[in-house]
């Protein structure tokens, strides 16, 4: 079982507001990283895990996704296009893909850039038989000052300076059966936590895959300068380059 498995689905609709003034000008995955859009690293990446087709959810300034990106013959794989006339959240655009077989759904916000394993995650979904797993990232969360444990009475237990806490974070990458897909009503916006925790709630299970390497979200404009400082660095695994 491969990435070949699965129809791979990349969001790239939204405004990407949090980043303006840079998103005025290109659609924040085609936003470029060193000399290298988002969106080139994430389809150089699927490629490399056998993805053969793609299907691009677009929205704000699609042609210039449609432009880039063309058929997809210089990636070597066949790449398709949905578009949003409204905008859809950050799973409802799956509504948009007609349902031609029985296959899972790889779903991937258009803004991530991680050193994630596709084929591993792909092959841990199929192997569990879960209705939808999520990619997680255990997350530091320091705090600038002195955390302090108080009792119901009032009297302070404990005062730690400075501490950092953890958290599992979901990475905005899914991998979803075609049992979910009844949940996604066509033209409606739906979240990706607002899905997930519709299936939980139906009791149908959701299972984690807990990833280590490096991940980042390029949500805000220090996201976008972490991801400018980084990229050097992480570009050979990133890319899959010879080093």
């Amino acid at each position: 079982m491969s990435v070949r498995d699965v129809r791979t689905v990349l969001m790239a609709g939204g405004k990407g507001s949090r980043l303006r003034p840079f998103t005025s000008v290109f659609p924040k995955p085609l936003m470029p990283i060193g000399d290298v859009p988002i969106m080139d690293i994430v389809i150089r990446q699927l490629r490399h895990f056998g993805c053969e087709e793609i299907t691009i959810a677009t929205g704000y300034l699609a042609e210039l996704v449609f432009a880039y990106l063309g058929d997809g013959s210089q990636y070597g794989m066949k790449v398709k296009f949905v578009r949003e006339k409204e905008p859809l959240g950050t799973i409802g655009a799956l509504s948009l893909i007609p349902s031609e077989d029985a296959k899972s759904y790889l779903v991937l916000n258009g803004d991530v850039l991680t050193t994630i394993d596709y084929g591993n995650f792909v092959r841990q979904h199929l192997a569990t038989g879960a209705a939808a797993s999520v990619a997680t990232y255990r997350r530091p969360t320091s705090v600038d000052k002195g955390v302090v444990s108080i009792d119901s009475d009032g009297r302070i237990r404990e005062i730690v300076e400075k501490p950092t806490f953890y958290n599992w974070v979901a990475m905005g990458i899914y991998v979803l059966s075609p049992s979910v897909l009844h949940f996604i009503e066509p033209g409606v916006p739906l979240d990706a936590p607002d899905l997930i925790r519709t299936l939980i709630k139906n009791d149908m299970p959701v299972h984690s895959y807990m990833f280590d390497g490096y991940w980042l979200d390029i949500g805000l404009p220090r996201d976008y300068e972490q991801a400018l400082e980084e990229f050097s660095q992480h570009r050979t695994a990133l890319l899959h380059e010879s080093p």
